[in-house]
């Protein structure tokens, strides 16, 4: 056990770096270091994905255009259901696909086209990362193509057969982590280290864990920075309760734009997207 999970970090840690080379390779002369992340966090989740989407694409399009044949507006959890998962796109395009534009413009337009195919869940996370802001800068740049291109490189592979929902959500906590340290943001600001959240949580739970009966329990933080307190706190009630009949859901809000973004995208890729749905947030939800 030790062994895989020696092996699991390394992985980790690998991808992590592959993906901060991209933020190197092609946003160097057009972003200052610090504002690396406001293109290379939304990518990442958007690659991740359109990984995971790519095996029930075709189902997705087929049952679109059963639903818009037949007039049906609310298509939400129709298209989940044909997804198989609690997020889809409908849109016409895989990421690969959008390597065929033959000019900026065609590529400018099948990228957003393709973004807008996402469902309602998928585009809050974008909308508070504010990730179509970049895309003229990008491709006036023509460093949209390229950017893609580096997603779909081979070595990067976030694809769910070469890493589990838990290891992306390690990957993009890392990648969280290592922005806010180049950025020298105040320790605590959008992140409070891991080891402070689990001694944090064991000191809420442990004093009280023989006494806690089976049921069902609901855990809120009502300034949830990026999420990190609901989840440790969820995985440790679960872990001193064990062999006990415990389930719980997690619910939370957080006012900062982009610290909402991550929270919510972190659910969705670590495969929690049901309760990525109960958090709540953004500069208008204050």
């Amino acid at each position: 056990r030790t062994e895989h999970l020696a092996l699991n970090s390394t992985t980790n840690q690998r991808l992590t770096q592959l993906i901060l080379n991209i933020a190197d390779d092609v946003l160097r002369d057009l972003y200052v270091r610090g504002k690396y992340r406001d293109v290379i966090l939304p990518m990442t989740v958007i690659r991740r994905l359109d990984s995971v989407l790519t095996t029930t694409k075709q189902n997705v399009l087929s049952t679109k255009k059963t639903l818009d044949a037949a007039g049906i507006v609310n298509q939400d959890a129709a298209l989940r259901q044909a997804a198989g998962q609690d997020f889809y796109n409908g849109s016409a395009f895989l990421m690969k696909d959008l390597r065929a534009a033959s000019t900026q413009m065609q590529l400018r337009q099948n990228f957003e086209a393709y973004l807008d195919g996402f469902s309602p869940n998928v585009q809050e996370i974008l909308e508070n990362f504010e990730f179509r802001n970049q895309i003229p800068r990008l491709t006036k740049a023509d460093a949209l193509g390229t950017l893609i291109e580096k997603f779909l490189d081979p070595t990067l592979d976030l694809s769910p057969t070469a890493l589990d929902n838990h290891g992306m959500g390690s990957v993009f906590e890392d990648l969280v982590r290592r922005f806010n340290e180049e950025n020298n943001e105040e320790a605590g600001e959008h992140w409070t280290p891991r080891d402070v959240v689990r001694l944090m949580t064991r000191l809420m739970f442990e004093p009280i864990a023989d006494s806690i009966p089976d049921g069902t329990y609901l855990l809120y933080d009502g300034a949830m920075g990026t999420g990190g307190m609901l989840t440790v706190a969820e995985d440790t009630l679960t872990g001193l309760t064990e062999g006990k009949n415990i389930s719980t859901h997690l619910y939370g809000q957080e006012i900062n734009a982009e610290t909402f973004a991550i929270a919510k995208a972190d659910l969705i890729l670590k495969g929690d997207g049901r309760a990525a749905d109960n958090i709540k947030g953004g500069p208008e939800f204050s």
